[in-house]
C-alpha cells in the first residue's frame, strides 16, 4: 500500500499504486452481459494519454474541466487525467438541468466539458452554447448532432489517440510531480438544501487526508484484497472520496453497479467487501425485507424474528445471558449467514453517510449481522469528519473524529471543524467563504451537536433547519421526519412550523402500502385516495403512533397528503436524497399554511 502521507497529489498516489499493482484488475463494468475489467496498468496508460490529449487541446494548469457522466471507468480516467494535466475537475450530476449546467459552466469558467452519453450531451451542449465562455466538449459517445452546434466538439477516442501520439508522457509525469498538496484538485458544487449551488474548492491534501483517516478507521477489518461496489454518484464528494480515491489508496478493486434497480443482484454477483451508501438505501432494504416476511414459512419467519430480537437485545444491553447466547449462536448460522449472503457473503461493512441514519435502521441491520458504520461530514470537509469504529459502534452517534481532525462545539451548539480536510473556500465567493471559515481556520458546519465523554460526536440537527416555534422552543425536524418515514404507511415527510404554535407535516404515502390498502378496502385505484376519509384515517393512525413517542412540542398536530413524491427530477430531493425544504415549501406552502387556518 502506498504511503498516503508522502503523496503530494491524487494522480501521484494513483500512478504510484498503478506501478505497484501492474496487471491486477482495478475497474470493473458490466458490458454485453459480462463483468469486464481494466487493469491498473491499463487505466494508467489511458489516464496519461487523455491528460496529454487535454494538453494538446490547450488545457493549462488551473483550468477547470466539467465532468458529466454516470459512474463508469471513464469517469475515473477523466478525473485523474484532468488533474494529471494540471487542471481542476468540476463534477456535475447527471440529473442536472440545462440551467444547472449553465450555472456551473459560467461560475467555474470551465475551459472544457467531458460528457458521456448522447442523452446527457444534449443538455450539456445546450448549456455550452449559452455559456459566457463556451467550453470545448469531449464526448465519450457520439453526440446527437446532425450539424455543428457552434461548440468545438471532440471525440474521447480521438483525444486519447492524439495524446498517445503527442509523446507527452514525461511532460505529464513532470506536471504530476510538481503538484502540491495545497493545489486545488476539484470544485464540487453543493447540491444543498437551499440557495444557488456553490463551488467547494477541495485541495489534493484535503482528500488525501480523508483517505489516510479512512485507513485508520478500517485497518482492523483488513485493507488487503478489498472490493468496492460503487453506485452513489461520483460527482458527490462522499463517493468521490470514499468510493474512488480511498479504494485507490489501498489498491482495491471497484465495480460499477448497473443501476439502483440492479443493485441487489449486483451485490450477489460482485460480493463486495465495503460499500458506501446513504440512509435511504438502508431504509428501502429494511422495508423490502420486512414486506417479504409474510411470504416465507412460519418457521423461517419465527427464526428471523428471534434473531432480530436477540441481536437487538445484545446491542441494547451489551451481552446476552447463557441460554440466549447459545440460541444466538445457532441463529447466527440459520439466519444471519443467509442475510449476509443477500449482500454477497463477504461484506465487512456498509459505511453510511450523507444524512443522519435513524438508530432503528442501524440496530436492525446490526442485529441481523450486517455491520453499518455511520459517519459524518459534508462537502466542505472533503467530506468525512468522523465515523464509528468497527469495534465500537454506537447507533446514536457518528463516531469519533478521524485522525488529524480537530472538533470544537461553539457556544450555540454548532460543530466547528479544523484541519487539512477543510475546503479552501467557495469558488469566487470570498464573502460566503469568510462567513463559513473564521480567521482561526475553524469551519462553521451549520450542524448542531455534542461530543460525548467517549469522544463520539452526536448530531442533533442542521442549524438552519431547526424550527423555532412561536413559544421559542427549538425543534429538530429531521428527527420527527425519521420517525414518520419508518412507518410502513409513509414513504416521505416534511415537518413544518417555524414561528408557528405547533407542527404540521406534508406526507407522501407509501405506494405499495396504498395499493394494498386500496385492494383490501374495495377501492378501484389510487386516484383520489389522498382525499378519501378512510385512507386519511389510516395514515392518521401512523402519525398517532409517532406522536406517542414525541414530546408535546414535537407532536404533529395536523398533516396534508400528496400523491406526488419528492424526487430529484422535481427538485424536491438532492441527488443524495435529502429533502430540499425550500423547494417543498415553494410547491406546497399554501397547503401547509392552510393547516393552521381553522385550528389556532
Amino acid at each position: 500500500m502506498v504511503d498516503i502521507r508522502a503523496c503530494a497529489s491524487l494522480p501521484a498516489m494513483f500512478l504510484e499504486q498503478a506501478e505497484s499493482m501492474g496487471q491486477n484488475p482495478f475497474l470493473w463494468a458490466r458490458r454485453a452481459g459480462q463483468w469486464q475489467s481494466m487493469s491498473w496498468q491499463e487505466v494508467a496508460g489511458e489516464v496519461l494519454a487523455l491528460a496529454a490529449g487535454l494538453r494538446v487541446l490547450g488545457l493549462e494548469p488551473g483550468d477547470r474541466v466539467a465532468l458529466i457522466s454516470e459512474n463508469r471507468p471513464e469517469w475515473v480516467i477523466a478525473d485523474l487525467a484532468i488533474m494529471a494535466a494540471g487542471g481542476v475537475t468540476v463534477p456535475a450530476y447527471t440529473t442536472n438541468t440545462v440551467a444547472d449546467h449553465l450555472h456551473i459552466l459560467d461560475n467555474s469558467g470551465a475551459r472544457l466539458a467531458i460528457v458521456s452519453t448522447r442523452q446527457l450531451a444534449e443538455r450539456v451542449l445546450t448549456a455550452a452554447t449559452r455559456a459566457d465562455r463556451q467550453p470545448g466538449v469531449i464526448a465519450m459517445e457520439p453526440p446527437p448532432l446532425s450539424q455543428s452546434a457552434g461548440v468545438d466538439m471532440h471525440s474521447w477516442s480521438v483525444v486519447t489517440a492524439t495524446g498517445r501520439d503527442a509523446d507527452l508522457d514525461s511532460s505529464i509525469r513532470q506536471t504530476v510531480a510538481a503538484l502540491a498538496r495545497d493545489a486545488t484538485a476539484c470544485l464540487i458544487y453543493t447540491s444543498g438544501t437551499g440557495g444557488v449551488p456553490k463551488g467547494v474548492m477541495l485541495s489534493h491534501g484535503a482528500i488525501l487526508h480523508n483517505c489516510q483517516g479512512a485507513v485508520g478507521v478500517l485497518a482492523e477489518l483488513g485493507l488487503e484484497d478489498n472490493v468496492f461496489l460503487s453506485f452513489l454518484p461520483l460527482s458527490h464528494a462522499y463517493e468521490h472520496t470514499a468510493g474512488l480515491h480511498f479504494p485507490v489508496s489501498i489498491g482495491a478493486q471497484i465495480y460499477y453497479a448497473e443501476s439502483i434497480e440492479h443493485l441487489a443482484g449486483n451485490m450477489v454477483e460482485v460480493r463486495p467487501t465495503i460499500m458506501t451508501a446513504v440512509p435511504r438505501l438502508y431504509e428501502s432494504m429494511r422495508a423490502r425485507i420486512l414486506k417479504g416476511l409474510p411470504k416465507i414459512s412460519p418457521l423461517r419467519r419465527k427464526l428471523f424474528l428471534a434473531a432480530l430480537a436477540l441481536g437487538t437485545r445484545r446491542i441494547e444491553h451489551g451481552r446476552l445471558g447463557p441460554l440466549d447466547s447459545v440460541a444466538d449462536r445457532v441463529l447466527e448460522r440459520l439466519v444471519r449467514d443467509k442475510v449476509r449472503a443477500r449482500f454477497g457473503g463477504r461484506l465487512k461493512a456498509f459505511v453510511s453517510g450523507g444524512a443522519p441514519l435513524p438508530p432503528e435502521i442501524g440496530t436492525f441491520f446490526t442485529a441481523l449481522g450486517v455491520r453499518i458504520l455511520q459517519g459524518y461530514g459534508q462537502t466542505e470537509t472533503a467530506p468525512v469528519v468522523s465515523v464509528n469504529r468497527p469495534g465500537s459502534v454506537r447507533m446514536d452517534a457518528v463516531g469519533p473524529p478521524m485522525d488529524g481532525v480537530e472538533v470544537r462545539i461553539a457556544a450555540d451548539g454548532e460543530i466547528l471543524i479544523r484541519g487539512e480536510l477543510v475546503m479552501q473556500g467557495y469558488w469566487r465567493d470570498p464573502k460566503t467563504t469568510a462567513a463559513a471559515i473564521d480567521p482561526e481556520g475553524w469551519l462553521h458546519t451549520g450542524d448542531i451537536g455534542v461530543v460525548d465523554p467517549d469522544g463520539a460526536i452526536r448530531i442533533t440537527d442542521r442549524k438552519k433547519d431547526i424550527i423555532v416555534n412561536s413559544g421559542g422552543d427549538n425543534i429538530a425536524p429531521q428527527r420527527i421526519e425519521g420517525f414518520l418515514t419508518l412507518q410502513p404507511e409513509i414513504a416521505q415527510a416534511m415537518v413544518h412550523g417555524d414561528r408557528r404554535p405547533h407542527l404540521v407535516a406534508l406526507i407522501v404515502p407509501d405506494q405499495e402500502w396504498a395499493e394494498g390498502w386500496a385492494s383490501a378496502n374495495g377501492r378501484t385505484g389510487l386516484d383520489g385516495l389522498t382525499q378519501d376519509a378512510d385512507f386519511r384515517r389510516a395514515i392518521s393512525q401512523a402519525v398517532d403512533r409517532v406522536n406517542a413517542q414525541l414530546s408535546a412540542i414535537e407532536k404533529v398536530r395536523r398533516f396534508a397528503l400528496t400523491a406526488d413524491p419528492f424526487s430529484v427530477e422535481n427538485g424536491m430531493l438532492t441527488p443524495t436524497l435529502k429533502i430540499r425544504r425550500h423547494k417543498i415549501r415553494e410547491g406546497f406552502g399554501s397547503l401547509l399554511e392552510g393547516l393552521y387556518e381553522d385550528r389556532k
